[in-house]
C-alpha cells in the first residue's frame, strides 16, 4: 500500500500498528495526551486496512450519548445488521433490540455479547473486520462492556480491535491482556515539518515559540498559529507572554480548571502569569494561601509541583495559557498587582506587571515601562521594544509623554523592526496626540524610512531630518537623528548635503557617541578625513566582540566599511544575520547582509556571496525594505561581471540607475559605474571602462565625498593606460598618492601600487609591481591581487622578460580560475600562450599549430568581437600590426573573412 501522505511524523508508529493488528485477534488500545494525534492516526489505521480489503466498523465516542446504553454498538454493528439475520433468533432478536431496529424487553448483556461476538465471527467468514473506537471514554458503559466480552475471546478469529483513549482516562475495557500503545508527542523534527506545511509564512521566532508551546502536540502546532493575528505571524509585532487559544484547544482544558477551588484557581493563575514557577513568588504574592491549595491541580495532573527545589511546572504550557484564558480581567489585574508587589528587584518585569494592572493612565509606570523598552531595545529585541513603548505611551497621560513615546515606537518599528504599516499608524497616533517639541526627531527618522520605502526623493528625506535636527537640537535622539542623517547623505551622494551634517557634528561633538564622531570621519569623505579616525578604530573591533545591541555593531560596521575592516568584525555581523533568521530585525539584517556580501566578495568567496544576497533580496520582497534592494542588485552585478556574463550585469545596472535616478540616489549610480568599470575591464572594452570610471570621479582627483571612488582608484587608472590616455592616468596616481588612501588599508595601498605602476616606465613599473605583491595582508584580496599579478606579467612580457612573465601570469590565471572569474581566464590565458607556455594553449588540432602565440591570442580576441583598435589597446601593439596578424591567420585556419573565425576557432578546438 502507498504511504499515507496526509501524516507528519508517525510512519514508524502506523507500521507498527499495522503490523500487530495483522495477527490474528489482535486487540490494541492507542493512548496519549488530548491533541497528540490518535484520532489522526487512528484514521490513517483505518485507511490502511480498508485498502488491505478489511471490513473496517467504525465508533465515535460522543459525549450526549455516554449515557444510551448500547449507542455504541448501534455505531459500530449498523453497516452489518443484515448479517443478523442468519443468526440464531435468540440472538438475532437481542442484537437488535440492543441497536434500536425492534422491540421487546432489554436483552441481558451476555445475551447481548454472545451475539455480537458471533456477528463479528460470521461476517469475518468472507473477509476480515477491524473494529475502530476513538474516544473510547465517551462511548456508554453497556457497549463498552460488550466489546471488552468480545476482545477476550479474539484468539483465533479474523477479528481486530483498535481504540484510543487520553492517557490516564477512564472507561476502558475490562480486559486485562489488551496490549497498549502510548503514543508520544511529535519530535521536532516533525513538528517544525508539520507547522512550515501548515503556516508557511510564520516567522522563524514564532515558529520557535509555536514549537515551544506546543511540545509535539499536534492539535497545538496547528491550532496556535491559528489564533494569533497576521502581524504576529510575521513577528511584526510581539506575541503576548501566554499565547491565545482557540476555542478546540480551551475545550482541551478549561473544564478541568473551572472545575477547581477558588483557591487553587487563584495560586494557578499567579504562577501562569509569573511564569518562572517559583513556589516562594507564589507564596508572597497571596500569603494568605497555603501551598496545599495546589493538590487538587497536582492530582489532576495539571501541574507538577518539587517542594526540594520550590518550584511548579505546568505539565504542559497549553494548560498554562488556558488557566489564563478562563479568568477573567478583574482576576487578572489582580494576580499581576499581586506580583509587582513582590518584584520590586525586577525592574523590567516589575514594568511589565504594573502596566497590566494599572487602569488608569500613570506616568510613574509608563516611565518604568519605558525603561524596560530602552533595555529591550539594546538587547536586539526592536518588536518587543516597539510593544513596550506603545504600552506606555496608552497608559501615559495626555500631554508630551504619550507623544514623544508613540513617535519613538514608530522609529523603532520604522527604522529597525521592519514593521512599515504599523509604523505609520503609530506615527499617525504620535502626530494626533499632539507631537510637539520631544519626540519630533524620532518622528522625522520615521517618516524618512517610510517616504524611502515608498519610492520618495532624498532631497526630501534630507530636508525633514535636516528641519527636524535644527529644529530640536537638544532632543535626546539627536544621535539617531545624526545616524539616519548620514545614511541620507551618503545615498544622496551630494557634497552640499554633507555641510549641514558636518556641522551639526562640529557643534554637538563632545556629547555624540564616540562610534558616531568616528563614522563622521570615515564614511562621508574617507580619501580626506579617514586616516583621522585609524587611531580609534582597533577599540570599536574590540567593542564589536562582545556588543548584543545591533544597532550599535551595525554603526561600528559603518565606520569600519572604507577601510576595509569589516571583515575584523565579520562574527559580530553574522551574529545580526542569525538574529534576523530567528526573527530579529529586518532592516539590521539587510544592512549586515550587505556588509557580508562585499567582505565575501572582497576576500574570494563569491558562491557565499551569491547567497547571502539572494537572502537579502528575499528579505526586501518579505519586509517591505524596498530601499535597500539596489544593494543586491549592485553585488548580483559585480558577481555577474567578474564571471563574464555581462548582459546579465550590464541589466542590472541599468535597472539600478533607472531607480536611483529619479530619487536623487546619486551613490547607487556611483556604485553602478564603478560595477560597470570592472565589468568593462574584463571583457577588454576599455574605452567604455574609462567614461564609467570618470563618471564616478573625474581623472585627476578624488571626487569630494564620494567614498566608493576609491574602490575604483586602479581601475580608472587601467583604463586610461589602455585608451592611450597616459596624462590622465598620471594625474590620477598623482591624486590617490597626495591622497594617501595607502595609509587607510592593505588593499588601498595594493591598488595604490599597482595603478602607480602602470604609469611607470619599464624599470621603475616592474619595482612597483614587486612592493605591491608585498604589502602586509596582501593575500586578503585574492582578486586585486590577481589583477596586479596579471598586469605585471603583461609589463614583463613587453619588456621581454618572457620567462619571468609566466611565474605572475601563471599565479594570476590560477587564483582567477579559483574564483570562476572567466574573462580574466581567458586574459590570463592570453598572456600566457604569447609568452610562450606551451601548456596554456595545448592545441588540439594541427592547425592551431602553424599560428604563432599571438597570432592564437589575436585570433581569440578578434572572434570574441574586439575590434584592432581595441585588440591592439588590450596587447599594446599598433591597430596595423593587428591587421598584420589577421591577414596571416584567415589562410592558416582556411578561412576567408573575420566573421568565420569563431566557427573556426571552435572546430579546431
Amino acid at each position: 500500500m502507498a504511504r499515507d501522505e496526509t501524516l507528519v511524523g508517525r510512519t514508524r508508529e502506523l507500521a507498527w500498528i499495522r503490523d500487530f493488528l495483522a495477527g490474528d485477534g489482535a486487540a490494541l488500545l492507542l493512548s496519549g495526551e488530548a491533541g497528540v494525534g490518535k484520532s489522526v492516526l487512528l484514521d490513517a489505521v483505518t485507511r490502511a486496512a480498508a485498502a488491505d480489503g478489511l471490513q473496517v466498523l467504525r465508533a465515535d465516542g460522543v459525549e450526549f450519548e455516554a449515557d444510551m446504553a448500547f449507542a455504541g454498538l448501534n455505531q459500530l454493528l449498523l453497516p452489518i445488521m443484515e448479517a443478523a439475520d442468519g443468526l440464531d433468533a435468540p440472538y438475532r432478536e437481542a442484537l437488535n433490540v440492543a441497536v434500536g431496529l425492534g422491540d421487546g424487553l432489554s436483552p441481558g448483556r451476555m445475551a447481548v455479547s454472545n451475539a455480537v461476538l458471533t456477528l463479528l465471527r460470521t461476517v469475518a467468514v468472507e473477509r476480515p473486520v477491524l473494529l475502530a473506537i476513538d474516544d473510547l471514554p465517551w462511548i456508554d458503559r453497556a457497549s463498552v462492556a460488550v466489546l471488552g466480552f468480545v476482545a477476550r475471546r479474539l484468539s483465533g478469529t479474523r477479528v481486530g480491535i483498535i481504540s484510543a483513549s487520553r492517557t490516564g482516562s477512564e472507561g476502558l475495557f475490562p480486559c486485562g491482556n489488551m496490549r497498549e500503545y502510548e503514543l508520544s508527542p511529535l519530535d521536532d523534527d516533525a513538528a517544525r515539518l508539520l507547522v512550515g506545511a501548515r503556516f508557511p509564512g510564520l516567522a522563524a521566532s514564532v515558529r520557535q515559540r509555536v514549537l515551544e508551546e506546543a511540545r509535539g502536540n499536534a492539535l497545538a502546532l496547528l491550532e496556535l498559529p491559528a489564533a494569533l493575528t497576521g502581524p504576529q505571524r510575521t513577528a511584526q509585532t510581539s506575541l503576548p507572554e501566554v499565547l491565545p487559544l482557540t476555542d478546540r484547544l480551551r475545550a482541551l482544558y478549561a473544564s478541568r480548571i473551572t472545575g477547581l477551588s477558588d483557591a487553587c484557581r487563584r495560586l494557578l493563575l499567579l504562577a501562569a502569569l509569573d511564569g518562572t514557577g517559583d513556589l516562594a513568588v507564589l507564596q508572597s504574592a497571596d500569603p494568605s494561601r497555603e501551598m496545599r491549595d495546589l493538590a487538587e491541580a497536582e492530582r489532576d495532573q495539571l501541574v507538577h509541583v518539587d517542594e526540594s527545589r520550590g518550584r511548579l511546572a505546568f505539565r504542559h504550557p497549553l494548560i498554562r495559557a488556558a488557566v489564563v484564558d478562563v479568568s477573567t480581567s478583574v482576576d487578572r489585574r489582580a494576580a499581576h498587582a499581586a506580583l509587582a508587589g513582590v518584584l520590586e528587584s525586577q525592574p523590567d518585569r516589575l514594568a511589565w506587571h504594573l502596566a497590566e494592572a494599572v487602569l488608569r493612565p500613570d506616568e510613574h509606570v509608563a516611565e518604568l515601562l519605558e525603561h524596560t523598552a530602552h533595555r529591550m531595545l539594546r538587547r536586539g529585541d526592536a518588536v518587543g521594544a516597539v510593544v513596550a513603548l506603545t504600552k506606555a505611551a496608552h497608559i501615559s497621560p495626555e500631554g508630551p509623554g504619550r507623544s514623544r513615546r508613540l513617535a519613538e515606537a514608530a522609529y523603532i518599528s520604522a527604522e529597525g523592526a521592519g514593521v512599515l504599516t504599523h509604523a505609520s499608524e503609530l506615527l499617525a497616533d504620535a502626530r494626533r496626540a499632539d507631537l510637539d517639541g520631544p519626540g519630533q526627531l524620532h518622528a522625522a527618522i520615521a517618516a524618512v524610512y517610510l517616504l524611502m520605502n515608498d519610492d520618495g526623493s532624498m532631497d526630501t528625506a534630507y530636508r525633514l531630518l535636516v528641519d527636524a535636527i535644527q529644529a530640536g537640537p537638544d532632543d535626546a535622539a539627536l544621535a539617531d537623528a545624526l545616524s539616519a542623517l548620514l545614511l541620507v547623505c551618503w545615498w544622496s551622494g551630494r557634497e552640499d548635503h554633507w555641510r549641514s551634517f558636518t556641522a551639526a557634528v562640529e557643534q554637538r561633538r563632545a556629547e555624540l557617541p564616540a562610534v558616531l564622531r568616528v563614522e563622521a570621519l570615515t564614511f562621508p569623505d574617507p580619501a580626506r578625513t579617514g586616516k583621522l579616525a585609524l587611531a580609534d578604530i582597533d577599540e570599536l573591533v574590540e567593542a564589536a566582540r562582545d556588543e548584543t545591541d545591533p544597532a550599535a555593531i551595525v554603526r561600528i560596521g559603518v565606520a569600519l566599511f572604507y577601510l576595509d575592516r569589516v571583515g575584523d568584525v565579520r562574527d559580530a555581523i553574522w551574529r545580526i544575520v542569525r538574529h534576523g533568521r530567528d526573527g530579529g530585525q529586518p532592516r539590521r539584517r539587510l544592512t549586515a547582509l550587505m556588509f557580508l556580501c562585499l567582505d565575501h566578495y572582497l576576500a574570494g568567496e563569491w558562491s557565499e556571496v551569491g547567497r547571502l544576497a539572494e537572502e537579502g533580496i528575499a528579505v526586501c520582497d518579505s519586509s517591505g525594505y524596498r530601499f535597500f534592494r539596489w544593494y543586491f542588485d549592485y553585488v548580483n552585478l559585480l558577481l555577474y561581471g567578474v564571471r563574464g556574463d555581462t548582459a546579465t550585469a550590464f541589466t542590472l545596472a541599468e535597472r539600478i540607475v533607472r531607480w536611483a535616478t529619479p530619487r536623487g540616489a546619486r551613490t547607487s549610480v556611483h556604485y553602478a559605474n564603478q560595477a560597470r568599470t570592472v565589468v568593462c575591464l574584463g571583457s577588454g572594452d576599455y574605452e567604455r571602462a574609462y567614461q564609467y570610471a570618470t563618471a564616478v570621479s573625474p581623472a585627476g582627483e578624488l571626487a569630494s565625498h564620494v567614498p566608493h571612488a576609491m574602490w575604483g582608484a586602479m581601475d580608472l587608472v587601467e583604463a586610461a593606460v589602455r585608451t592611450g590616455r597616459h596624462a590622465e592616468a598620471a594625474a590620477h596616481v598623482r591624486a590617490l598618492q597626495e591622497a594617501d588612501i595607502a595609509a587607510l588599508s592593505p588593499r588601498f595601498a595594493l591598488m595604490v601600487a599597482g595603478a602607480t605602476a602602470l604609469c611607470a616606465d619599464d624599470d621603475e613599473a616592474l619595482r612597483l609591481y614587486e612592493e605591491a605583491l608585498s604589502v602586509p595582508d596582501v593575500e586578503r584580496w585574492p582578486f586585486e591581487v590577481a589583477r596586479v599579478r596579471l598586469a605585471y606579467g603583461e609589463r614583463l612580457r613587453r619588456t621581454r622578460a618572457i620567462v619571468d612573465a609566466r611565474s605572475p601570469l601563471s599565479d594570476a590565471l590560477t587564483t582567477f580560475e579559483w574564483l570562476g572569474a572567466r574573462p580574466w581566464v581567458l586574459r590570463a590565458q592570453q598572456e600566457l600562450r604569447a609568452s610562450g607556455w606551451s601548456d596554456a594553449s595545448k592545441p588540439d588540432d594541427p592547425r592551431l599549430g602553424t599560428l604563432t602565440p599571438q597570432e592564437l591570442e589575436v585570433a581569440q580576441l578578434a572572434a570574441s568581437g574586439l575590434t584592432n583598435k581595441q585588440i591592439a589597446e588590450r596587447l599594446f601593439l599598433s591597430h596595423r600590426t593587428v591587421g598584420a596578424h589577421l591577414y596571416q591567420i584567415f589562410p592558416k585556419l582556411g578561412i576567408t573573412s573575420r566573421a568565420a573565425l569563431r566557427d573556426a576557432l571552435q572546430a579546431v578546438g
